[in-house]
């Protein structure tokens, strides 16, 4: 091979390993300890009933620079639901409701990240409730500094909102109420808190 092939040789691998690594993200876990999804419904259309799911986990694909980067794959444990009320949890996990005996689970995968004001972005993906899958929009405030845990893994937080009609996901059980009012109204706010951790690089090998 000829001095100049092997210089446009090693140019070009030079520049197919730097595109390799802009396009690279880093697969950070979702925390569960410090995670959660929270709700909240309009109860006989007068007062807010709040409720949350306890167990979250997953991954986010991100290069810690890039909202247009981040790719989030999340899965809710539809069986820690709770309101503080162990008759209305009860309720909610029946077939009225969630019927988490069928599906245990809630997902969310996203399919792009569109990029706001100040870093916050929308997140577009499709989430999966009570065996229906229907496309959601996310709105996300900017993802925090990456900061670095105690055992040397980083961490990064964000909170995202959205509103979704429970009717669209099959969740159709109501009951009319004197006055002609509802038990529980079919919008549903949603409020899902994100820790995510990407462990320390490995030691190198001695």
């Amino acid at each position: 091979m000829t001095t100049a092939l092997r210089f446009l040789s090693a140019a070009a691998c030079t520049v197919i390993l730097a595109l390799s690594s802009a396009d690279a993200a880093d697969v950070w876990q979702i925390d569960p300890a410090h995670s959660s999804a929270q709700f909240s419904v309009t109860h006989l259309m007068i007062s807010t009933v709040r409720g949350e799911f306890g167990a979250m986990s997953g991954t986010i694909e991100y290069d810690g620079k890039d909202v247009a980067t981040i790719k989030v794959d999340a899965t809710i444990d539809a069986t820690t639901i709770t309101t503080r009320n162990d008759y209305r949890d009860k309720d909610l996990k029946s077939d009225k409701f969630f019927d988490v005996a069928k599906y245990p689970t809630l997902t969310f995968k996203s399919k792009k990240a569109l990029a706001g004001k100040d870093g916050a972005f929308k997140l577009v993906g499709d989430l999966t409730m009570h065996g229906v899958t229907k496309e959601v929009t996310l709105d996300v405030t900017a993802p925090s500094p990456i900061i670095k845990g105690m055992r040397g893994e980083s961490r990064v937080g964000a909170s995202a909102t959205t509103k979704i009609n429970r009717q669209d996901f099959g969740v159709k059980w109501n009951a009319s109420v004197d006055g002609g009012g509802v038990v529980v109204s079919d919008m549903v706010a949603i409020t899902i808190d994100i820790e995510a951790m990407l462990p320390p690089p490995a030691a190198p090998a001695k």
